[in-house]
């Protein structure tokens, strides 16, 4: 056992430990329920500020580490520790859920929309205490995922989410919310066979070389990945190759990315705003993650022959997803596709494999978590107002609910990367990332951000100016627990897109790091800068050379 206190496991603890007790709750009792939960996240977030505090950039790659041995014939451990990555995303997470709560309140107290999609049987609404006790499990399961150390404990945590997702999009969806979740279910499911077989061959390429001692293998992230890095660990380029395609499989169905995205479009349109954010601001999050601790970590020299394929999809889904968001008449539609061309900027920066790359990917997972939650939540609040999601059903809100209509404009001027707000930094800093190394895929995917420029304007245009369309009259503006969830994330967007050094701070050294384990040094300019008289002095004699 570790001689310090075990923030993480306490961490991950809390919230599942808040899940059972908001489930066992008397059924009669859903506002006592709603509180709990809220109690529950909000108490997370404070651990989780202090962990923030505590890790010190200057100080060892992964700290807070506790390590407790679990499956001893196999070399399994729970084991936990953060790099500046990891604690940034969990600060996120956290961040996050007592806003999700409070957006959430009345989501699970209505009737259930039936298949048909007409309103179910008033006198029975939905489980309000499954459904909140659901979301702390989610939480709990992602906080693993973004701490664990150990690689099975990871897979295991990666895969167990999917079951409180599934239940959270089938149970409190949209009329197609089985559709939807089935296949939100099935397709992760198969990502994560496929990862599986890559876990256990990892495994075995370790028992085979005794990295784990006493001739066993190891899961032990840090060790392998140490391993690799000084050549300890000899993996055959055939089985290395095979096995970051079956962690990328997995990943990149979880992030979504071009053409693995096909679920997301889906579960986004048909799972209530406030579990849609927590599929795209949090739990696709663990995809991305996973592409920079793990595939690139474990298997550096299959990461740089594969890095352009992978970045040639991303700019394809960053103009496949604005171009698909242009043509929709679905306001939750539209959404899900321009986080489609958003998490193509952020893998594109990832497998650019430069500091820039790397420290703007991570900063926009922060980023397009707060912008995409401002803007779903916003867009939830109308079309709950509206009773519709149709664009073509609104028009003038702006006259009946001013405040509504000024938020959800920051919100998609932040979905559309303008300077002064937190996306655009980060984008930026993936373009420069980029283009320093993939020149051409930096110049496509700059048309993602004239597209985005294009879809936010005309949903803004189209939903909030003009005369006010029949049923937008009885439209009301934001209340008061409405404002307190909406607030804290402009007031994000506001501050990250003027000051996001206190991120980048803690992220960059494990940006560095990870670069270093790559082998991978940023591009040289390739036309140095000379001083203007050698410069004048060569185009002058440069007829005599």
């Amino acid at each position: 056992m570790n001689g310090h206190f075990p923030w993480l496991t306490v961490m991950a603890a809390l919230p599942f430990a808040g899940g059972l007790l908001v489930a066992a709750l008397p059924a009669g009792k859903r506002l006592l329920a709603k509180n709990v939960a809220l109690a529950v996240t909000l108490a997370e977030l404070v651990l989780a500020v202090i962990v923030t505090v505590k890790f010190s950039p200057d100080g060892d790659r992964y700290q807070m580490t506790e390590s407790y041995s679990w499956i001893k014939s196999f070399g399994v451990h729970w084991a936990l520790g953060v790099d500046g990555i990891g604690v940034v995303l969990i600060l996120l997470t956290a961040v996050l859920m007592p806003i999700l709560v409070l957006a959430s309140w009345h989501d699970a107290d209505t009737p259930q929309v039936r298949m048909d999609g007409t309103a179910g049987d008033k006198a029975a609404p939905r489980s309000t205490h499954a459904f909140f006790a659901l979301m702390l499990m989610v939480e709990a399961m992602v906080v693993v995922s973004f701490a664990a150390t150990d690689i099975f404990v990871f897979y295991i945590f990666f895969e167990a989410m999917l079951i409180p997702m599934y239940f959270l999009i089938g149970g409190f969806g949209g009329a197609q919310r089985s559709y939807a979740a089935v296949k939100f279910l099935l397709y992760n499911l198969l990502g994560g066979l496929v990862m599986l077989a890559a876990v256990v061959a990892l495994y075995v390429v370790t028992a085979n070389q005794d990295i784990g001692g006493a001739g066993q293998g190891t899961f032990d992230l840090i060790r392998v990945s140490q391993a690799v890095a000084s050549g300890e660990l000899d993996i055959n380029p055939a089985a290395e190759k095979a096995m970051f395609l079956g962690f990328m499989f997995a990943f990149a169905i979880k992030a979504p990315l071009w053409p693995f995205h096909t679920w997301l479009p889906d579960t986004m349109t048909e799972a209530t705003p406030g579990v849609a954010v927590l599929v795209t601001a949090m739990v696709d999050k663990v995809g991305t993650f996973a592409m920079l601790r793990f595939c690139l970590e474990l298997f550096p020299n299959a990461s740089k022959t594969f890095a352009p394929l992978v970045v040639t999809l991303a700019v394809i889904g960053i103009i496949y997803g604005a171009l698909l968001a242009v043509g929709q008449t679905d306001i939750k539609r539209l959404i899900a596709y321009t986080s489609i061309s958003h998490f193509g900027f952020i893998i594109m920066g990832i497998f650019a494999m430069t500091t820039q790359g790397h420290s703007g990917a991570t900063l926009y997972m922060i980023n397009h978590g707060f912008s995409t939650a401002a803007l779903l939540l916003i867009a939830g609040f109308l079309i709950t107002r509206r009773g519709s999601k149709t664009i073509a059903d609104f028009g003038g809100v702006q006259k009946v609910a001013p405040v509504l209509a000024g938020t959800f404009l920051v919100a998609g001027l932040a979905t559309l990367s303008l300077p002064g707000l937190a996306p655009f930094v980060s984008e930026f800093l993936v373009l420069i990332g980029t283009f320093s190394r993939y020149e051409v895929a930096g110049v496509f995917a700059t048309v993602g951000i004239i597209l985005a420029a294009l879809y936010v304007l005309v949903l803004y245009q189209r939903t909030m100016t003009g005369p006010v369309k029949a049923g937008v009259e009885k439209i009301k503006d934001l209340n008061v627990r409405e404002m307190v969830v909406v607030a804290p994330l402009i007031a994000l967007l506001l501050v990250l897109g003027v000051y996001p050094k206190p991120i980048l701070d803690v992220v960059n050294p494990a940006v560095e790091d990870t670069i270093t384990r790559v082998e991978q040094n940023d591009p040289k300019p390739t036309d140095p800068i000379v001083p203007a008289e050698q410069q004048l002095a060569a185009d002058t004699h440069g007829g005599n050379k």
